[in-house]
């Protein structure tokens, strides 16, 4: 009887891999949808759009961009880590992804266990802006400012646990002030907000703001990282400006489903590689300040496990909680 259930479950084991290694030999064979947590116009709708319609072209098959912006980019995981683990069904991942686990008791999925990594798209330092009027001239002018009137400002960001939040948080902590955090559904709301003056200021990736820098109709004060950007190349960074210890980077990524097929994961990351080594692509980014950073599955998972350590110990000494 045991030889009979062994024999069994290794032509069950066979099947299995079997009906893998076929569907990966098709793969794509028809279109991918690839889901953005946030609403059009922001960074990682931008940058989603941008990497993906070369790797449609190396897979020979459209991928659409679904939007499933809300509950800080939980609605849209929440989606994916449920959807059919066959490829079909992709997830931008950005700074969240590392952070919602520490920030939500809730959750109805598990980031780590319930999705494959299938590659690193890139990342851009953030930059702290505000209103080209503001009376905030300079990060001096903003720290000094919350210093003497607690609570008084108000930064917006891409929603709770965002890499705008996670910087903001940062600078606070930085700058020893305190001021009223507002989250948004996507950059893109709420720099409508900062333009029209209902927001103080903004810590963002430079893809969502540069134009407005350059129309003159937002001022950037610093940028969070410790090269500077050579979209902004006269703009000091923190460290310069006395904060040594202020670094804020955000990054992007594509993740599948848990149990995707690992061949088919394999020919995502070649299509997302073939992607970031384009010239129209590389050469889009740096325009946009980002850096492609291509690599293996393995190596986005070691990061994003890297990561979800470091800013849940943050998020800990922050005492930040979800609203």
């Amino acid at each position: 009887m045991k030889t009979l259930l062994s024999r069994t479950a290794i032509l069950l084991m066979g099947s299995v891999l079997a009906m893998g290694s076929a569907l990966a030999a098709d793969f794509p064979d028809q279109p991918i949808n690839i889901v953005v947590p946030y609403s059009p116009g922001g960074g990682v709708d931008i940058v989603t759009r941008l990497v993906t319609k070369k790797m449609a072209q190396e897979l020979g098959q459209p991928i659409i961009v679904d939007n499933r912006p809300g509950a800080a980019t939980n609605i849209g995981m929440a989606y994916v880590a449920r959807a059919k683990p066959d490829g079909y069904t992709l997830y931008t991942a950005s700074n969240t992804f590392t952070t919602n686990k520490a920030l939500y008791s809730d959750l109805t999925f598990d980031p780590a266990a319930d999705f494959t990594p299938v590659g690193k798209i890139g990342e851009a330092p953030l930059v702290v802006v505000v209103k080209a009027d503001s009376k905030l001239k300079t990060l001096k002018d903003l720290v000094t400012y919350g210093q003497q009137h607690k609570g008084a400002l108000t930064f917006g960001t891409a929603g709770v646990g965002s890499s705008g939040h996670m910087a903001s948080e940062l600078l606070l902590r930085a700058g020893h002030f305190q001021a009223l955090h507002v989250p948004y559904k996507g950059g893109a709301p709420a720099i409508t907000d900062l333009l029209g003056g209902r927001l103080d200021f903004m810590s963002i990736n430079p893809l969502e703001v540069v134009s407005h820098i350059q129309a003159g109709t937002l001022r950037a004060l610093a940028v969070l990282n410790e090269k500077g950007t050579p979209l902004l190349p006269d703009l000091k960074t923190a460290q310069a400006l006395g904060f040594p210890d202020l670094n804020a980077t955000v990054w992007w990524g594509i993740v599948t489903p848990a149990g995707t097929p690992e061949a088919v994961v394999t020919r995502l990351n070649q299509a997302l590689n073939a992607a970031l080594d384009d010239k129209e692509v590389k050469d889009s980014l740096a325009r946009l300040g980002a850096s492609p950073l291509p690599g293996t599955p393995v190596d986005f998972k070691d990061f994003l496990g890297k990561e979800t350590a470091e800013l849940a110990s943050v998020i800990k000494a922050a005492n930040i909680k979800a609203n």
